[in-house]
């Protein structure tokens, strides 16, 4: 589950867990971690509460990711659902929206990931997302930046279904009510309902 600030993400990633937990064991995975060591220097970046570098923080979120991804595997090979709330796209986006960071260096600390079976982005307007409460809180939630975000995302996507084939995308309207926006959702993972079989893909190889 991917989305621009304020997009309600976290909400919907929530109600699709309690929605699929009615028949799958689900496992869910919020990014970044800000429990360990590594998501605790995240995590006072963006309340700005400390100054990194650029280079440095985006490591810090992708090595947030890498210390997720052993147990990401062993519920993926467990047969079970695992649904994270952000993921690499979201690093490669909002870094790469900073002129100092090339789009094709923040993609490099990621590769060889787990990859997803399925992307949902929930795209708004920053002019929406402004009119929704706790806008502006942390470091990132500024307009002009979410704009270039929102740009880069559109990129991933087009270079994700060229690059690789076995991952769904889904671009939801975040605009709607609350349940028709998670019934937007729903009907974009459908096609995952009967289970994943084979190898799992490695992200950008």
């Amino acid at each position: 589950m991917e989305g621009l600030d304020r997009s309600g993400k976290t909400t919907q990633t929530q109600k699709l867990c309690e929605h699929l937990q009615r028949t799958n064991t689900v496992k869910l995975i919020k990014f970044p971690d800000r429990t360990t060591p590594i998501g605790k220097m995240i995590d006072a970046y963006l309340r700005s509460q400390s100054e990194l570098d650029d280079r440095a923080i985006h490591l810090l979120f992708s090595a947030n990711r890498w210390e997720c991804a052993g147990t990401i595997e062993a519920e993926l090979r467990a047969g079970n659902t695992v649904i994270c709330d952000r993921y690499a796209f979201s690093g490669v986006a909002f870094s790469a929206s900073k002129s100092s960071l090339s789009y094709e260096w923040c993609k490099a600390p990621d590769i060889s990931l787990p990859a997803p079976d399925a992307v949902v982005f929930l795209d708004i307007s920053p002019e929406v997302a402004q009119q929704r409460g706790g806008y502006g809180e942390e470091r990132y939630e500024k307009e002009e930046m979410q704009r270039t975000v929102r740009q880069i995302f559109r990129k991933i996507e087009t270079d994700t279904a060229q690059a690789n084939g076995h991952i769904i995308w889904a671009t939801i309207d975040a605009s709607g009510t609350l349940d028709e926006v998670q019934q937007r959702i729903q009907k974009a993972v459908e096609p995952l309902n009967g289970g994943i079989t084979g190898e799992i893909q490695r992200l950008w190889m």
